[in-house]
């Protein structure tokens, strides 16, 4: 189990303080305190207090260390003070390899919610969904008071059991589930063939080696297809987010040029601009991107990239909202601070904290499935029982079979079809991408 990872993570560390050179006046006015002596006394009182009043005794390390989570905790659901073990944590999450169930989750208004199951790991399978709320893991309640802890918990050793109480959104009555723990390696791209000519870009989150992992299946599956490629469908649904830098990257390999993200922050080294540069790896084919409202935070830059650059249609459901970015500032070799730094923007200029990205095309969240027997209604000569079969009549029990794996998926069967229906047309996207991009000229960072 890792903690909620759908924030752009900057590959950058500021030192905790700034030093800077300026002339002094001949008589300088007494400074002013940065907290005031009432709040100081108000802590120390609390302080004191906790020491003699608790029930059980505290030690003064443990209270402070308590005072630093809850400093970082109230000022946004992603901010937070990190030990050895947090910053182990965030290591293996953006290596992509730790073990626990498979969830992303946020822990936010004294609940842990999941934000995504990350593909096929025990959480996807057991049918975990985005939204739902965990109320209970194994004997422990989740409550305001232990509800960061708690995360935790769903870590541990490979092959031991973990019983999670889900409460699924509409619903009003937990279920619980029995999860077996296991060493999560994932895998952030997955690239297959659909019908001749068009693919599917699956990507579960952003890692340092997500660019490389794209570029590498995707020439594999090209090259099978004869190099050329009518259209894809990149997948975006479900995916938490991870680092911006990846996001980036995977941005530029679908754009010639033009703006693809913006941040801005109040300290000057937050402010920043990325551009895509030449090279698109679909050669400008029409692509259809599929969001949910579990796409978040990184996955999120990308699809506003793609879609103000009128690269791609977007498909589905508005995404989470997640639009700030958060920086590691280390206070020693094993402490460090994540804090909510900036705020980023699409290439229109919107931000899209609290609002998402809402789709081209809004879809219900509806499942396909076959029936066990078609109706019988008869056409013509072929649907007669026993009839004489024509010379080009194709075996019936062969075409039963769809060309495309979208048999139980609605959304991505209809992006297919609309994406057959723009690559007939000859149009790449929703627009003319190079006019528009040729309008933004940042500097690619």
């Amino acid at each position: 189990m890792r903690r909620f990872l759908a924030v752009p993570l900057f590959a950058l560390f500021l030192s905790p303080a700034f030093a800077t050179d300026e002339v002094k006046p001949a008589v300088a006015p007494p400074p002013k305190p940065a907290v005031s002596l009432d709040d100081i006394r108000m802590f120390t009182s609390v302080f004191n207090l906790v020491k003699q009043a608790y029930v059980e005794p505290v030690d003064d390390k443990v209270l402070m260390q308590q005072a630093i989570h809850g400093l970082l905790s109230g000022l946004d659901p992603h901010s937070e003070y990190l030990d050895q073990r947090a910053m182990d944590q965030l290591t293996e999450d953006t290596s992509g390899a730790y073990d626990g169930l498979g969830l992303e989750v946020l822990a936010t208004d004294g609940s842990l919610r999941v934000v995504a199951p990350i593909d096929d790991t025990p959480a996807d399978r057991a049918g975990v969904k985005s939204g739902d709320v965990i109320t209970r893991i194994n004997d422990t309640a989740i409550t305001s008071d232990n509800v960061n802890e708690s995360v935790n918990l769903l870590r541990g050793k490979p092959g031991s059991a973990v019983s999670l109480s889900l409460l699924h959104e509409g619903a009003s009555v937990p279920v619980d589930v029995t999860l077996k723990r296991e060493t999560i390696r994932v895998a952030s791209v997955r690239v297959k063939a659909l019908d001749p000519g068009y693919v599917y870009i699956r990507i579960a989150q952003f890692q340092e080696e997500t660019g490389a992992e794209l570029r590498s299946k995707l020439e594999k599956v090209k090259s099978k297809m004869g190099g050329t490629i009518r259209g894809a469908v990149l997948d975006l649904r479900s995916n938490p987010g991870g680092l911006l830098t990846a996001a980036v990257e995977i941005s530029d390999d679908f754009l010639d040029s033009g703006t693809i993200v913006t941040t801005k922050g109040r300290l000057k080294q937050a402010d920043l601009s990325f551009s895509a540069t030449p090279g698109d790896l679909l050669d400008g084919a029409p692509m259809v991107t599929l969001v949910d409202n579990g796409t978040a935070s990184a996955a999120e830059i990308v699809a506003g990239a793609l879609k103000d650059n009128h690269r791609t249609l977007i498909m589905g459901r508005r995404s989470f909202g997640k639009g700030s970015v958060q920086t590691v500032m280390p206070l020693d070799d094993t402490h460090a601070v994540k804090l909510t730094t900036a705020r980023y923007y699409t290439p229109n200029g919107t931000s899209i904290q609290a609002a998402g990205i809402q789709p081209d095309i809004e879809l219900a969240d509806y499942k396909l499935t076959l029936r066990d027997q078609p109706p019988s209604l008869i056409t013509g000569e072929r649907d007669l029982p026993g009839h004489l079969k024509g010379e080009h009549e194709k075996d019936v029990r062969k075409d039963k079979a769809p060309a495309h794996d979208t048999i139980d998926d609605y959304a991505l069967s209809e992006a297919v079809n609309l994406l057959k229906g723009m690559a007939l047309q000859g149009r790449p996207a929703t627009g003319p991408q190079k006019q528009v991009a040729e309008k933004a000229g940042h500097e690619k960072g």
